[in-house]
C-alpha cells in the first residue's frame, strides 16, 4: 500500500469510452462481442489507468470498465438465480427496477473478476483497489423467490463474495470495497445482520477492506430522494458508530455538495476514510480549491494519515470529459492540501 499522504482514489465506477459501451448509460450493453469485447474491456481498462495516472490519482481501479453495472454484473455469474424470470421491486425504496429472481441455492461456480484484477495488476505498480457489491445492497437488487428471507440471503452472499475476495487478494488487489448504498436506507437491518454479513464477507483477508456507503449515482431517482431529506443529511449517523466498531479498515462516504454534516465523521475516529469530494450528481467540475477546502473541513475530525480524497460516487453516467476533469480536480486538490500538511 501507498505511504503517501492523502493517497487519492476514486469510490467506483468511470465512464466507458464510446466504442464499448452507450455513454451516459447504466447497463448500457456491450457494443462488441466474443473475443473482441475481451479485448477491447481490456483496452478499456488500459485507458481508464492512463486517465487516473495523468490525473495523479494513487490508489488505482478498473473503473468498472468489464461490468455492465455493480451489482447485476456480479450477480449473473451465479447460479440460481434466474435472469429471465424478472420480477418489478423498489430499489432501495425509491424506484421501480426489473430484477432477476432467486429461483435455488445461490453458489459461484468459479471467480467472475479475478482475471480482469490479474490484467490490471500487470500493468501497474501503484495499490490497486477493487469493488464488490456488498451483501444487503445485493439482496436489494433481486426478487428473492426461494430463501424468502433478506437475512438469510445476505448471509449466503457473503460466503461468496468472501470466495471471490480472496481471489481478488491472491491476484494482487490492494484493497477490496463492498459496495453498500442500501446501509444509507434500512439502518435496523444494517445494524442487525448488515454489518456481521459485511464482517463475513472479510473474513481471512490481510488486504485492507472499504465499504463505500453513499447517496448514490448521480441519476433522476436518487437526485429526486436527496431533495426529501431536508437541510440534513445525518443517515451515517444511525450506522458509523456501530461500522466503527467493525473489522472493516475503511469506509467511503459522500461529502462534497452534500448536505452531510461533516462532523458526523467524528463517529468513525480510527479508521481510514475516503472522503467524497468530488460531486458526481452535476456535470460543474470541481476546481482544485474547492476539493482542498472539502478536505480541510474533513481533516477537523480524520487524522491526516487516515484521510483518503476520494469522489462521492461513480462516474459511470457522466461525460467521459467531464468524469476525466473531475479527476484532475481531484489530485490538484489533494496536492494543495498535501503541500499545506507537509510545510
Amino acid at each position: 500500500m501507498t505511504t503517501a499522504l492523502l493517497p487519492t482514489a476514486t469510490a467506483g465506477s468511470l465512464p466507458k469510452p464510446s466504442w464499448l459501451a452507450k455513454p451516459e448509460t447504466l447497463w448500457s450493453p456491450w457494443k462488441l462481442h466474443g473475443q473482441e469485447l475481451i479485448e477491447g474491456k481490456q483496452d478499456a481498462l488500459r485507458l481508464t489507468l492512463d486517465d487516473q495516472n495523468r490525473a495523479g490519482i494513487d490508489i488505482v481501479s478498473d473503473g468498472e470498465q468489464t461490468r455492465q453495472h455493480f451489482v447485476t454484473t456480479f450477480i449473473e455469474h451465479l447460479s440460481g438465480v434466474d435472469f429471465k424470470n424478472r420480477q418489478t421491486v423498489k430499489i432501495r425504496n425509491r424506484y421501480d427496477a426489473s430484477v432477476p429472481s432467486v429461483v435455488s441455492t445461490v453458489s459461484r461456480e468459479k471467480p467472475i473478476f479475478v482475471d480482469d484484477a490479474r490484467f490490471l495488476r500487470t500493468l501497474t505498480q501503484k495499490p490497486i483497489k477493487w469493488a464488490l457489491p456488498g451483501p444487503m445492497t445485493m439482496v436489494d437488487t433481486l426478487y428473492d423467490g426461494h430463501y424468502k428471507s433478506r437475512e438469510k440471503l445476505a448471509w449466503k452472499f457473503a460466503k461468496i463474495l468472501n470466495q471471490e475476495a480472496r481471489e481478488l487478494e491472491s491476484a494482487g488487489v490492494d484493497i477490496i470495497q463492498f459496495d453498500e448504498p442500501a446501509f444509507n436506507v434500512f439502518f435496523d437491518e444494517v445494524n442487525d445482520w448488515g454489518i456481521a454479513a459485511l464482517e463475513r464477507a472479510i473474513e481471512g483477508l490481510k488486504c485492507e477492506t472499504a465499504v463505500h456507503i453513499c447517496y448514490g449515482y448521480g441519476i433522476k431517482a436518487n437526485i429526486d430522494w436527496k431533495n426529501t431529506l431536508g437541510t440534513q443529511w445525518r443517515q451515517y449517523e444511525e450506522i458509523f458508530p456501530n461500522l466503527q466498531k467493525s473489522n472493516i479498515s475503511m469506509v467511503s462516504l459522500e461529502c462534497q455538495n452534500s448536505r452531510v454534516p461533516m462532523d458526523l465523521i467524528e463517529l468513525l475516529r480510527g479508521k481510514k476514510v475516503m472522503v467524497g469530494a468530488i460531486d458526481v450528481a452535476t456535470h460543474a467540475i470541481e476546481t482544485p480549491d474547492d476539493v482542498a477546502n472539502t478536505l480541510r473541513k474533513a481533516l477537523k475530525f480524520v487524522d491526516a494519515d487516515k484521510l483518503y480524497p476520494c469522489s462521492n460516487c461513480g462516474m459511470a453516467p457522466l461525460p467521459r470529459h467531464v468524469a476525466t476533469a473531475k479527476l484532475h480536480a481531484l489530485g490538484a486538490g489533494a496536492k494543495i492540501v498535501r503541500h499545506e500538511l507537509s510545510a
